[in-house]
């Protein structure tokens, strides 16, 4: 059974992941004695820098942090095996590709669609798996400098695949990954093609769901969020013989309740349809009020769960930002590298001694 909690009962997500003092940091492994009884002078701590804030963001969208431990965070981010700061994440859905225009403003044309995959190439961008991207997000495991996440929605078959999205995995191993809806009229034949293409590992299916008419939201009933966060699991289970940890949300709908029971089943990542901007590690931009210039967009900070409410850009977007994103993650880096003196000296004061030196090249 689905139980509902209320989220005073989880831990914050903190705005800042420098934002704990002195007495929080030293008491985070209470089982090292020598953390809890070490004596530091206060006065020699440096003030850590605050969150990079790029250029290139609306003024609405500010970058949220999630990692609470801020010597975990500084361990990771500073572990020369794995990603170095400055790692850029785009996210891109696509509704329907077409050979020609069809009036529908979701559709893509495949000459819109090429020159995408073609300008993230040429920017240095290669695509990467949900399972990659969830390693990166929560642990900063290390992935391409500038890596795509390439989503594609709904219920296509293998002819679909094969006919957009074939060529990009056999010249640069890019795969998709497949939003999918667990409708009960899919055929046989198509969740037979479906598998084949998960087992290739050319397609890895996620969570969209049951139903493609629903629109989840804090009105939603108890049934509604069950069926469309239950459905997924059981199907997947059924034919994919795997969980899936990612939920797309279906139509772009999400809320407070639908996040809360969606992490109480497993889910780790949930992607809206607010086009914010890139991610980066323990760095994804939300906004806690309605633009008016963007009414479409729903203000997902003030749910306080960046993993499940990510950004992701939709198609006539991607092309223009592409640049953008590059830029964003240049200036990261750049920021990192001015800055890591200051979180080096502060981990080795404040840090050290429980989490053991910054490792080594």
């Amino acid at each position: 059974m689905l139980i509902f909690i209320l989220i005073s009962c989880q831990q914050p997500f903190t705005s800042n992941p420098f934002s704990q003092n002195i007495d929080s940091t030293l008491a985070q492994n209470p089982s090292t004695d020598i953390v809890i009884t070490q004596t530091i002078d206060i006065s020699s701590v440096p003030e850590l820098p605050a969150v990079y804030i790029s250029q290139y963001l609306n003024p609405l969208d500010k970058p949220r942090t999630y990692i609470e431990d801020t010597c975990r965070y500084l361990k990771n981010r500073w572990n020369p095996l794995n990603a170095k700061p400055g790692t850029v994440v785009m996210i891109i859905l696509f509704h329907d590709i077409t050979n020609s225009p069809t009036g529908d403003p979701q559709s893509t044309t495949l000459l819109e669609f090429q020159r995408i995959m073609q300008e993230l190439k040429v920017q240095g961008f290669e695509a990467i798996t949900t399972r990659q991207f969830l390693s990166y997000i929560e642990r900063n495991i290390k992935i391409p400098p500038r890596s795509v996440l390439i989503i594609q929605d709904g219920n296509y078959d293998a002819v679909y695949f094969e006919k957009y999205f074939r060529e990009y995995w056999v010249a640069w191993e890019w795969p998709v990954v497949n939003a999918w809806p667990s409708l009960p009229e899919i055929s046989e034949t198509q969740w037979e093609e479906s598998m084949a293409l998960e087992r290739e590992g050319f397609v890895d299916h996620q969570a969209l769901g049951v139903n493609n008419d629903t629109l989840l939201s804090d009105d939603s009933s108890k049934t509604v969020i069950t069926r469309e966060l239950e459905g997924s699991l059981s199907a997947f289970a059924a034919r994919f013989a795997k969980t899936p940890y990612a939920f797309i949300w279906p139509n772009g709908g999400f809320g407070l309740r639908p996040v809360q029971a969606a992490r109480q089943l497993g889910y780790q990542l949930g992607f809206t349809s607010n086009a914010r901007g890139p991610v980066m590690y323990n760095w994804i931009p939300l906004a806690d009020e309605i633009d008016p210039e963007r009414p479409t967009y729903i203000p997902e900070g003030l749910i306080n769960d960046p993993l499940m409410t990510l950004p992701r850009y939709s198609p006539d977007q991607a092309l223009e930002a592409i640049d953008a994103v590059r830029a964003s993650g240049k200036e990261a880096a750049a920021y990192a590298e001015a800055n890591h003196a200051i979180e080096v000296e502060y981990y080795e004061i404040m840090c050290r001694a429980a989490y053991g030196p910054l490792p080594t090249p």
